[in-house]
């Protein structure tokens, strides 16, 4: 699902940021005929995420430059691994190297820590899911990346679907009443999800008939049983709210269908690659 085009416009922003008026250490210290080539190298353990992205940041310079990859999207590997060779003209290699570095670390820390809570709640039926709280900009990437780690996408932006959440609650006088209005309104294909955070919500709510998914926010496990329990088949179960790697496995033995973590993108530490330039 992600497009070239979206990687070339990420790109060309951050090349642009980085060397607005060209790389000036390497104009100035290093020969225009050098080439180099060179090694990404995993400092870590991880899964690897932004193969494609890497490729066009190391190329978008110069197309001359080539870039083997040794490993592709959702792959594992372990510290010391080679995950791709650059060659070309060295100057180019050099000023492209920080953005290429910048988005792929960023894109495989985002794809281990997303591997990380799936295989925390494996054998389970739930699950586990991105939000909107991506780095403006980057959104498609890191979307991408929780796929490599194995996780799947909520929403894109607020376009794609309906989802009330706590402040539209708030100023809805009659929440059944304004449900059934916006199924009665909207195309049947679009979705429609409500975040409720207390169980006295959820009948108003199954009321409209309209509710595809109910999001239980901040739920307790005793009350996500419930909620799951009081839902049962009329709508999709979503968990949401500070779930962490200590607290996913025992929300997903609740029985809800999908646990939402914010963490996946909001927080995740950049893993440590880095570009080795071999030495003849």
């Amino acid at each position: 699902m992600l497009e070239p085009r979206q990687i070339q416009s990420v790109v060309n922003m951050a090349l642009e940021e980085d060397a607005p008026f060209g790389d000036l250490t390497s104009q100035t210290l290093v020969p225009v005929t050098a080439k180099a080539t060179a090694d990404l190298v995993a400092r870590e353990p991880g899964v690897f995420a932004g193969a494609e992205v890497f490729e066009i940041a190391m190329t978008t310079l110069d197309p001359t430059v080539t870039v083997t990859l040794h490993a592709a999207d959702g792959d594992r590997f372990e510290k010391g691994a080679v995950l791709a060779t650059v060659s070309g003209p060295a100057r180019a290699v050099l000023q492209s190297e920080r953005v290429a570095l910048n988005l792929v670390q960023r894109m495989t820390g985002i794809a281990t820590l997303t591997a990380t809570y799936v295989d925390a709640v494996a054998g389970a039926n739930a699950r586990v899911v991105d939000t909107r709280k991506t780095t403006p900009g980057l959104r498609a990437l890191e979307r991408h990346a929780v796929r490599c780690g194995g996780g799947h996408n909520h929403r894109y932006s607020l376009s794609d679907a309906v989802m009330a959440k706590d402040n539209h609650l708030a100023v809805i006088d009659d929440i059944t009443a304004a449900l059934e209005q916006a199924k009665a309104d909207l195309p049947h294909t679009t979705h429609i999800e409500v975040e409720v955070d207390r169980l006295e919500q959820i009948d108003a709510v199954l009321a409209s008939g309209a509710a595809h998914t109910i999001m239980l926010d901040n739920f307790s496990l005793e009350d996500l049983r419930a909620g799951v329990e009081q839902i049962g088949d009329r709508a999709l179960v979503e968990a949401s709210g500070g779930i962490t790697l200590e607290t996913i496995k025992d929300v997903a033995a609740t029985g809800v269908d999908v646990i939402s973590v914010g963490a996946l993108t909001h927080s995740v530490r950049a893993l440590d690659l880095g570009l080795d330039i071999k030495v003849s």
